[in-house]
């Protein structure tokens, strides 16, 4: 390309498109990745009977953070009706933050 050539509209746009892909592809792995690590410690939680608010919180907080990715959402919301019966309240809470987080309003 001559140097006196700018790059057009089109390239500036597919140029920008390949970058977004590449992050989206990035974050979709993550998310994978952050799945395999949580489902067998919700499995654990669940087989075991356990009532450790602390550990089924932080599993909570960490598949909160991937429900942009749908089998995620299906282990948060398991692990959410378990501690339904620990604790509602807290319970309520996590719900309210996925809905902040990951529904719209449409």
């Amino acid at each position: 390309m001559n140097p006196e050539q700018k790059p057009s509209a089109a390239s500036e746009y597919d140029a920008l498109f390949e970058q977004i892909r590449g992050i989206a592809i990035d974050l979709q792995a993550l998310h994978q990745q952050a799945l395999l690590q949580h489902t067998p410690i919700v499995e654990e939680i669940i087989r075991t009977g356990s009532s450790d608010t602390k550990l089924i919180e932080q599993t909570l907080d960490g598949l909160l953070n991937s429900c942009g990715y749908v089998p995620a959402v299906e282990v948060f919301r398991k692990l959410c009706k378990y501690y339904w019966q620990i604790d509602p309240h807290a319970t309520i809470s996590y719900v309210q933050a996925y809905r902040e987080m990951w529904d719209s309003d449409s």
